[in-house]
C-alpha cells in the first residue's frame, strides 16, 4: 500500500520543514519527487529534483507543470505545501501582507490544482493533499491573513474534491498544529510555551509527523477519503 514505485510526486514547498520531509518519505517509498519552492535548497537527494517557482504566478506555474509532464510523462501526487506567515493585529496589518499570504498560500495551491487538474481527469485517477492549519478551524491573534488563507484552503479542498471525485481522484487536507521547523524555532519562547501546553500529548509535532499523513493519504490504504480534513497536532486544538 505505500509502495510508490513508479509514481510521480510534486511537492510545493519542498526546500524544508514539512515539505522536505514529505519528500524524502515519498523517495523511501519508491517515487520520484519534484520539488516547486521559490528557493534551491542545494541538496542532492536520488530522485528528486528542485524546481525554483513562484507559486504564486499563475503563469509561471502552468509552465512548470507542462515542463514536469514533458520530462516525467505524468504526475500521480500533488502535494500542495508552500505558505509564508507574515504576522500583524487586523489593524496595523498592511494591504502587502495581507495579499502576500494570501497569494503564496491560497492563490499558489489553486494555480497548481488548476494546472494538474485536467492531467487528473484524463488519467482518471490522482491525489491532492493540501496543507492547512489548525488555525483555519479556529482562528489566532494576529494571523488574519495566515488564518484566512488556511480556512480557504479547506474550503477549496472540498469544493475540487467535489468536482474530481468522479475522476477517481482523492482530495484532502491535513491541519498541523505548532511543528518543529527552522522558521518556529526563531518564535518568542512564550508562543512555544502556549502551543505546547495547548497538546495534549505534551509534546510539538516533527516535520515527520505531518508528512506521515500526507503519505497515508497518498496510499491505497486511503483510497475511499476525500474532501477531509486531518488534524495532526498532538490534541492541540480539540
Amino acid at each position: 500500500m505505500f509502495d510508490f514505485k513508479d509514481k510521480i510526486a510534486v511537492v510545493t514547498g519542498g526546500s524544508g520543514g514539512i515539505g522536505l520531509a514529505t519528500a524524502k518519505l515519498f523517495l523511501e517509498n519508491g517515487a520520484k519527487v519534484v520539488c516547486a519552492d521559490l528557493k534551491n535548497p542545494k541538496i542532492n537527494l536520488e530522485n528528486c529534483r528542485f524546481v525554483e517557482v513562484d507559486v504564486s504566478n499563475f503563469s509561471e506555474i502552468g509552465k512548470c507543470v507542462r515542463n514536469i509532464l514533458e520530462t516525467e510523462k505524468s504526475i500521480d501526487f500533488l502535494i500542495n505545501n508552500a505558505g509564508i506567515s507574515q504576522d500583524s493585529p487586523i489593524w496595523k496589518m498592511t494591504e502587502e501582507q495581507w495579499d502576500n499570504v494570501l497569494n503564496v498560500n491560497l492563490k499558489g495551491t489553486f494555480n497548481f490544482i488548476h494546472h494538474v487538474s485536467e492531467h487528473f481527469r484524463e488519467k482518471k485517477s490522482g491525489k491532492i493533499v493540501n496543507v492547512s492549519s489548525i488555525n483555519g478551524l479556529r482562528g489566532k491573534f494576529g494571523l488574519a491573513n495566515y488564518a484566512a488563507s488556511k480556512a480557504g484552503l479547506i474550503g477549496l479542498t472540498k469544493t475540487v474534491a467535489k468536482e474530481l471525485g468522479k475522476s477517481n481522484v482523492n482530495v484532502n487536507a491535513v491541519a498541523p498544529g505548532l511543528v518543529e521547523t527552522e522558521l518556529t524555532k526563531n518564535l518568542p519562547e512564550k508562543i512555544l510555551e502556549n502551543a505546547l501546553s495547548e497538546t495534549l500529548l505534551g509534546r510539538l509535532a516533527k516535520p515527520e509527523d505531518i508528512a506521515n499523513a500526507i503519505i497515508f493519504l497518498c496510499s491505497g490504504f486511503a483510497k475511499h477519503i476525500t474532501g477531509e480534513v486531518i488534524k495532526v497536532d498532538g490534541g492541540q486544538y480539540v
